[in-house]
């Protein structure tokens, strides 16, 4: 009521049809090699299909998974027709498709190199020991565990105040008296952190030892409230989970571009069009 309201890259799946399950249990025993069909004399395999859903997995939503696989295979084959018909009208010779299958190439091999020399080397291991690492000396923000009783004028919650002074059980008047949400709840509004709650809630709660409660109505858009501090802490390091596709993601960056530079202090890259100078040879020109 109160409250304030790594991707891992796609590897290579050639040698695997593991990202390729389509809703078949039959497929396990498939291997990338199997010949699934013939277009003439060209063959095409589970690997062709494996590929085949890799560049089309959106598109494959729309349709029923046990569907998939003739999808697949429907447009594999309608690819093949149409390259040997290209290759026939000579197509595969012309200089503009020739460089688009070297640039085809080049970023297939960029992607097959992120894949498995970098993406590949963050095992479980190394994500387990980047995050022991980054969180070893992990200090939360402070979270606090708090109750309230909520009324609707000033003058019922002193009364409340007054019953609290005189023993009354926080929880038992809170699941009797409070027009809030959590009142059935004995008034516990759990673990929660600065910013979560409107201002003067906060202000007030946090400004309470455990064990206490105010000993002045605190008033918000939502009424009059009583409120009691049960507990303080530390908030916890995040679980694992949480955080380890993010860890990934910022070791592979960390990797890509240590690789990057290795790479660049190892092979000279020279632009000749002075217009398109790269971003840190413009800066090293302005010192």
């Amino acid at each position: 009521m109160f409250r304030i309201s790594m991707r891992r890259p796609v590897q290579a799946i050639a040698v695997s049809l593991l990202a390729m399950t389509l809703g078949s249990a039959s497929l396990s025993a498939a291997e990338p090699g199997d010949v699934i069909a013939k277009v003439g004399d060209a063959e095409i395999t589970e690997a062709d299909i494996a590929f085949a859903a890799q560049d089309l997995g959106q598109q494959l939503q729309r349709f029923p998974p046990d569907q998939w696989r003739a999808i697949l295979l429907d447009v594999v084959v309608d690819m093949e027709l149409i390259a040997q018909a290209a290759r026939q009208d000579g197509l595969d010779q012309d200089p503009d498709f020739k460089k688009q299958v070297e640039f085809l190439e080049l970023q297939a091999l960029r992607n097959a190199y992120i894949a498995q020399k970098i993406d590949g080397s963050i095992t479980d291991d190394v994500l387990s020991s980047a995050y022991e690492e980054q969180f070893k000396d992990y200090e939360g923000p402070e979270e606090i565990n708090a109750r309230h009783i909520l009324v609707n004028d000033k003058a019922e919650a002193e009364s409340l105040i007054k019953e609290l002074d005189g023993g009354a059980d926080f929880v038992e008047l809170a699941k009797e008296k409070s027009t809030g949400p959590s009142g059935p709840n004995g008034g516990d509004l759990g673990y929660f952190g600065r910013g979560q709650m409107v201002k003067p809630f906060e202000e007030a709660v946090f400004a309470l030892e455990a064990g206490t409660y105010t000993k002045e109505p605190v008033e918000t858009q939502f009424g009059w409230h009583v409120i009691k501090l049960e507990d303080k802490r530390q908030q916890e390091k995040p679980a694992f989970e949480s955080v380890a596709g993010e860890l990934r993601q910022q070791l592979m960056r960390e990797q890509y571009e240590a690789k990057m530079v290795e790479l660049k202090d190892a092979i000279a890259v020279e632009i000749l069009d002075e217009t398109l100078e790269l971003p840190s040879e413009q800066g090293q020109a302005s010192e």
